[in-house]
């Protein structure tokens, strides 16, 4: 049977290669169903989620109830995603927080999708296996599928827009309606949730450019026309977007500058907030312009960078693989290859706010994976001209890397997204140097294993209690949706009988107290349960009334 390779136009007819990625696909899918709820409510998502409140209240008020525009800073991002999650959790019976994270998980499964449909657009079958596979491996995707929901969305969303955009490109300067309307959901989806969309009008505009230096027309005034007419094409899609926008993303539609003022109001953001960098603790505001490309360097698998390189190499000097390509096959590498390039480079240039992190770049993950399977996908090529043999054995060879990392995450999970690859020793060599569980996502097995603490000591004692008095390292709605009724928030450390805290900034050691449970990944303590009890007096802490959940 013959493959397809890189150099060559890729078949539109489906094979065995398909057939493997429908197989990961259903898999992945079944993993979410499965193993949704154990992943904890973020930091954010409290917050996130009563922005989506508020957008819906401010449509049903008929546009009287403004309080989402005074809502910390949130006004500032779409809330397309927060709005769906809750008219979801409006008809359907189910927890909000479990509709969240499936409902992101499903996002993060499209953006694979997506993925997939690109690189194979770009390459063939067989390089839409690879970049799907290279995907689904990788702990910043995967670990970030549950509860990273305006990451992940967005980064789903730009990959979508690529996909439709490589689409209408071939056609160019007549690009068929429905992929410059595909183009428009995806632009008016990214700019829903974050003003960043904006980028895909400078990368509209490089492909038409692209266009150009590729099949298009000679002189200058047959390119000018070719130009206008393209962006003409694109009119209904951009109209599209912008309704989609401003729909999600209400101040979005109090002024149509308001898109832009917020990228510049986010490269000021000032906030009393610090990570880490190679052990040395920044404020978020003051990172070294090596930031964003070291956590690039160590938080995505090596197979990734390993295979992206190689591409940015056959691009360079195809010669070197003999890969003889088509002209438009090298054109949109190079349009993949500078959509992922030009928001790290913006951001080293501007060393504007960072932390958590490559979270906020989570988007050109997805193109790091296009870019690696096409580098991939024309090695086993090359191999093949060779020996035959060679080529499955350099096919094999990719294969066993991404079983090594899927191996790595599996003994992670659910924290997937602590996943740091060899060049910084993986998490042992990460932890304490940089950014681990920021999302307190060991909440639930620390609230777990405090329970079954406290069912033990009270089965001992032949005592029981109404509650006990919990201080956290996190969020209050993140232990209350773990916990029972017998444990109790309090903001009051001193009195707190037990404490819950990551190992993330040193967090766990800001309250001091017995440590009765941890919570471990490859050998690295991520989290701790503390009981405080000798350094409170029961009587007072049994005495104190309990604070009310929040709803």
């Amino acid at each position: 049977m013959h493959h397809q390779s890189a150099h060559q136009t890729p078949r539109t007819r489906y094979d065995r290669y398909d057939a493997a990625t429908a197989l990961l696909l259903l898999g992945l899918v079944v993993l979410v169903l499965l193993t949704h709820d154990r992943y904890a409510v973020s930091n954010d998502e409290g917050l996130q989620q009563r922005y989506g409140e508020l957008i819906v209240s401010y449509y049903t008020s008929g546009f009287t109830d403004r309080s989402l525009f005074a809502f910390e800073n949130l006004y500032l991002y779409g809330g397309l995603f927060d709005v769906t999650a809750t008219l979801i959790g409006r008809v359907l019976p189910y927890d909000l927080y479990s509709i969240r994270h499936i409902l992101c998980a499903a996002t993060g499964i499209g953006g694979i999708v997506a993925t997939w449909a690109t690189a194979r657009l770009i390459a063939g079958p067989r390089a839409g296996l690879i970049a799907t596979a290279l995907l689904a491996v990788s702990g910043v995707w995967y670990g970030a599928m549950f509860n990273h929901t305006k990451d992940i969305t967005f980064a789903a969303a730009m990959i979508g827009a690529t996909y439709a955009l490589l689409r209408a490109m071939r056609d160019l300067p007549r690009p068929r309606l429905r992929h410059v309307v595909l183009f428009g959901v995806m632009l008016g989806a990214a700019l829903g949730l974050r003003a960043v969309g904006l980028l895909l009008g400078v990368y509209l505009m490089l492909a038409i450019v692209l266009k150009l230096h590729d099949n298009g027309p000679t002189t200058h005034r047959e390119r000018l026309a070719f130009a206008t007419r393209s962006l003409l094409a694109f009119t209904p899609g951009l109209v599209l977007g912008y309704l989609i926008m401003i729909a999600a993303w209400p101040w979005a539609a109090l002024d149509p500058l308001n898109p832009v003022r917020a990228i510049f109001a986010f490269a000021k953001f000032r906030y009393p907030i610090r990570d880490l960098l190679a052990g040395v603790v920044y404020a978020m505001d003051d990172m070294p312009r090596w930031y964003l490309p070291m956590y690039l360097a160590i938080k995505l698998p090596l197979a990734m960078l390993a295979g992206a390189v190689m591409a940015l190499v056959v691009i360079a000097a195809p010669r070197s693989v003999r890969a003889d390509m088509p002209r438009r096959t090298r054109y949109e590498v190079i349009l993949i290859a500078a959509m992922a390039a030009f928001p790290i480079a913006a951001q080293v240039i501007s060393r504007g706010p960072e932390f958590s992190g490559m979270r906020h770049f989570t988007f050109v993950v997805p193109l790091l994976a296009v870019l690696a399977a096409f580098g991939f996908d024309t090695a086993i090529a090359a191999f093949g001209r060779w020996r035959t043999p060679a080529a499955a054995g350099a096919g094999v060879a990719v294969a066993m890397l991404v079983m090594w990392n899927a191996v790595t995450l599996a003994r992670l999970h659910p924290h997937e997204y602590l996943f740091y690859n060899p060049l910084v020793g993986g998490l042992p060599g990460a932890a304490g140097r940089y950014a681990t569980d920021y999302w307190v996502n060991v909440m639930p097995e620390a609230v777990g294993k405090l329970e079954s603490f406290l069912t033990r000591m009270e089965q001992n004692s032949g005592r029981s209690r109404g509650h006990y008095n919990v201080a956290i390292c996190a969020q209050r709605v993140q232990f209350e949706h773990a916990s029972t009724d017998r444990l109790h928030w309090t903001d009051t450390w001193e009195e707190a009988e037990f404490f819950i805290s990551p190992t993330h900034m040193s967090c766990d050691n800001m309250l001091e107290g017995k440590v009765i449970a941890t919570i471990e990944r490859l050998g690295v303590v991520i989290g701790v349960v503390k009981d405080r009890r000798m350094l409170v007096d029961l009587e007072t802490a049994a005495r104190i009334k309990p604070r009310r959940r929040e709803p």
